[in-house]
């Protein structure tokens, strides 16, 4: 079982190694998916998500739900106090690594996301410079890599699952976070160049579709209908009659 402490988390960005530079990082890529967002309600989930700008979506309200005082709505994420299909846009950053459920959040998610809206994840990949931590004992138990870390497919997995379409999976920050950001430059451009899915940050954006996708059945493999010609009572006899009758009867 892997290592997994709930109860570290990050409450400000400035709680996570470089957290300023990741801050800039991520609300840098998402300006140029805010225009694309329309609606009325636009719902960050925990602290980090509402530190983020949003200002450039067309969406009329924008607030937060967390567990922290400063939050728009005091709540818990698998059990958002919030009506079904209302939302037009959710956007979480950073959130699920430090959940014990991160599935149950997306159900409660997708239960409160109108059909066709948008879901933002911002997620630690796995497959990055940023594992380093991982294997250091001396960085095991600190933010962040005290939480789990999901591979970018199983994400994507579990929102198929869901009924989404992922429109885009992004990388960001090629970065082990350990050390100065500004440090190794030039390895860092080098392994976005060469490597560009070993970001240490991705950014998955998916919408919700209106119905599900369901499996056409194949069809050599349905059943064909054998029809056959039910008689009416009473037309059957009638007819029986005529036809035993010679052809002079019938022509008279």
């Amino acid at each position: 079982m892997s290592h997994f402490c709930s109860d570290l988390k990050p409450k400000q960005w400035d709680d996570l190694p470089n957290g300023a530079a990741l801050q800039q990082a991520v609300a840098e890529h998402l300006e140029n998916w805010w225009p694309r967002v329309f609606g009325y309600h636009l719902l960050k989930l925990g602290p980090l998500s509402a530190a983020l700008s949003s200002m450039a979506s067309p969406v009329a309200h924008h607030f937060s739900l967390s567990s922290s005082q400063d939050a728009s709505i005091m709540g818990d994420f698998c059990h958002l106090p919030l009506q079904n299909g209302v939302i037009d846009a959710v956007v979480m950053s950073l959130l699920l690594e430090f959940e014990p459920d991160p599935y149950r959040i997306l159900r409660e998610t997708d239960r409160v996301l109108i059909a066709g809206g948008y879901l933002f994840i911002v997620g630690f990949n796995p497959l990055s410079p940023l594992f380093l931590g991982k294997l250091w004992p001396k960085y095991q138990d600190c933010l962040p890599w005290n939480g789990r870390f999901f591979m970018p497919s199983r994400v994507r997995d579990w929102l198929g699952l869901l009924g989404y379409q992922v429109v885009a999976d992004e990388r960001l920050v090629y970065h082990p976070l350990i050390g100065e950001f500004t440090q190794g430059r030039f390895f860092q451009q080098s392994l976005a160049s060469w490597l560009p899915s070993a970001g240490s940050l991705y950014v998955i954006v998916a919408r919700k579709l209106e119905s599900p996708l369901t499996p056409i059945r194949d069809k050599r493999k349905m059943r064909q209908t054998n029809w056959s010609t039910a008689p009416t009572a009473g037309c059957a006899e009638h007819l029986s009659d005529n036809l035993s009758k010679p052809l002079s009867e019938h022509t008279e």
